[in-house]
Formats: C-alpha cells, structure tokens, sequence
C-alpha cells in the first residue's frame, strides 16, 4: 500500500511533463491517491493531453482561480468526480513580465496586483470554495520560493510568495479545527515553464549548483514533489503553517 492509498487529490498548475505538479500527480497516483487535475482557458487542451501520461487516467476540470463562477462551481465538480478531496496541491503562480527581471521600481500597481491575486490570494480562494467537501483530516499543499528574503530577477514575484506564505499559515489558523493542514514546499530553482518566463532566471540556477551543500538538479522535478506528496499523506498528522524546504539545503548556508 502507497501513502496516499484510497486518498483523492484535487492537482493545480499541471501543465507539461517538466510541472513539479505533474510529478506530484503521478507520484500521488502511484501512492494509491485518485487524482483530479484543473486548468483553464487555452491551457486545458493542453492540461488534457499532458494527463494520459499519467500513469492512470484522470479527469481535467476547468478552474480559473480569479474567476467567481469557477471557484462556486468547484465544490460541485469535486463531489461529480470524487465525491470529497483529502488534499489538494496547489501549483498555481503568475506575474506579468514587467514585474520581474529588475523592474521592481517600474512596476505599475495594476501588474502588483495581478500576480497577488494569482500567486497567493488564490491560494485561500480555491481552499475556501473546497472547505465544503474537504475530508477531517485533509491535506492542502503549495508550492513558493522562499520568499524570507530577497531574490535576483524574482522581484515581485518575491512579494507575492511571501503573501502566499502568509496565507498559508493564516489558513492554517483558520482551518485547524475542521482538521485541514496547510503546508508549503520550497523548491530550488527548476527548468520549468513557469521559470523560463523569468528574465535572468539563470542567476539563480547558478548559485544553487554552486552552493547547494546537497547539489542541486535543475531538471528534477521529483523532489520536490515528493515533499508535496509525503505532507499530503498522513505521516505529518500534527504539522500546519510550515514551510519545508527542499532545496539541497542552500537555504541554510547564508550569503
């Protein structure tokens, strides 16, 4: 039996085969976890196709987590599929590119404001609409970049993953006694869509292959997502509002 046996796992953010959601989707599948993936827009063919490379089928539901009617919906689309979740990975994040790369002074409110609402206030929206059909105990994930500190290139970003781990632990707060933990992985650095869109994202792959005490692999999603499937399975029964690591231990080294 897998750690996540007879689990059912809502999974945000797939989106290729080099998504550390995807990975978590196929390792909570070969867990034992019944996984129902989302996405949205001109991504969801997209989401769709990925998904028969997963080991098992799954449905892909439509989800824009800025979207109201999405978000009412999702309740009812969960209880179509799965009938309730025991978790949920959220591996959804967004800034427009006049917000990272060194504009930090540049940046326009409007362009703040849209990487806010999606990096981090959705984290609490769509644990909100899921509150209805979230199993006592469950489990919700995400996924940030340390965001204690400052970045190179990362900028607003930075701003928005640290108001997305704030929200993780005022939902962990918040959702304690319906017995919902909320915990974030930090990765390091990783050649994903999301990070090709950076500029001078490859700042930062070079300080952590070349600091990280444990080496770090640019490619290997695996990982990491290894962190989201072991805190959505119930060997973290008494862990919420934490921020475990999973970055080769470059974050205890210091400048």
């Amino acid at each position: 039996m897998g750690i996540l046996e007879g689990k059912k796992i809502l999974v945000t953010g797939v989106l290729t085969e080099a998504s550390i959601a995807f990975s978590a989707a196929r390792l909570a599948q070969e867990q034992g976890a019944e996984v129902l993936l989302s996405s949205f827009g001109r991504m969801l063919p997209i989401t769709t196709k990925i998904a028969e490379r997963l080991p098992k089928p799954v449905k892909v539901i439509e989800l824009d987590a800025t979207n109201a009617e999405h978000l009412a919906a999702l309740p009812g689309h969960v209880k179509e599929h799965l009938g309730s979740l025991d978790g949920i990975v959220h591996a959804i994040a967004f800034a427009p590119q006049t917000a990272l790369g060194g504009n930090f002074m540049e940046t326009e409110w409007s362009d703040v404001s849209t990487a806010v609402e999606v990096s981090a206030y959705s984290l609490k929206a769509i644990t909100a609409a899921c509150v209805p059909v979230l199993n006592n105990p469950s489990s919700v994930v995400g996924l940030t970049f340390d965001a204690t500190v400052s970045w190179p290139v990362y900028d607003w970003m930075g701003v928005a993953k640290a108001a997305f781990e704030s929200t993780s632990r005022y939902l962990a707060r918040y959702l304690g006694d319906k017995g919902i933990r909320v915990n974030l992985v930090s990765a390091g650095p990783l050649r994903t869509t999301a990070a090709k869109g950076i500029p001078g994202f490859a700042t930062m792959e070079e300080l952590w292959t070349d600091r990280a005490p444990l080496g770090w692999d640019l490619t290997d999603t695996e990982a990491a997502a290894k962190g989201l499937v072991a805190l959505l399975s119930d060997w973290f029964p008494a862990t919420t509002g934490e921020m475990i690591h999973v970055d080769g231990g470059l974050h205890s080294t210091g400048a």
